[in-house]
């Protein structure tokens, strides 16, 4: 097996462990899969660890969100207010340059949040479909996040002649 082929598996894998540190609401760990300073080999001792190697996210309906610690604040966020995710990765493709990758999927997401009236159930399941870019970057450590933009895909109807259009 060459290289190419192994780092391709290897972003696959890291991209898949993050999407499933977000379903089992595991905070350390999707903190974990995002870039630090140090991962750039960086010293936070001379530089502001906010402009150094800045990631960034954008959640569906967000604005950007910048530096490690603005993007891990709306992971804590979202955790914090949904007691049910699972994602369904499809369209998944890995591109490979050297040291950086890009992961573009369909992510068709299942939601829930607290039951109505504060009871113990799990509240009514919503889906979303989502496209997402995701990049990153090799590390010692292996590949981290560097960024993550995720986008609704709009519905689609018919038109009057019976063509798919977005809604």
């Amino acid at each position: 097996m060459n290289a190419p082929h192994i780092d391709v598996e290897q972003v696959e894998a890291a991209n898949t462990a993050f999407y499933e540190a977000l379903e089992q609401g595991d905070f350390e760990t999707v903190s974990e899969f995002w870039l630090t300073p140090s991962d750039l080999g960086i010293d936070e001792s001379f530089h502001d660890p906010a402009d150094a190697g800045v990631v960034s996210c954008v959640h569906p309906g967000w604005p950007v969100l910048t530096g490690r610690g603005e993007v891990l604040r709306s992971y804590a966020l979202i955790m914090a207010n949904t007691d049910y995710i699972q994602f369904f990765l499809t369209d998944v493709h890995v591109s490979v340059t050297g040291d950086t990758a890009l992961v573009t999927c369909t992510e068709n997401i299942l939601s829930g949040g607290p039951a109505p009236e504060g009871g113990d159930e799990l509240g009514p399941l919503v889906g979303q479909l989502v496209v997402a870019t995701n990049a990153f970057r090799r590390t010692p450590a292996g590949w981290k996040l560097w960024s993550h933009h995720a986008s609704p895909v709009l519905a689609e109807t018919e038109d009057e002649e019976g063509e798919d259009t977005p809604a």
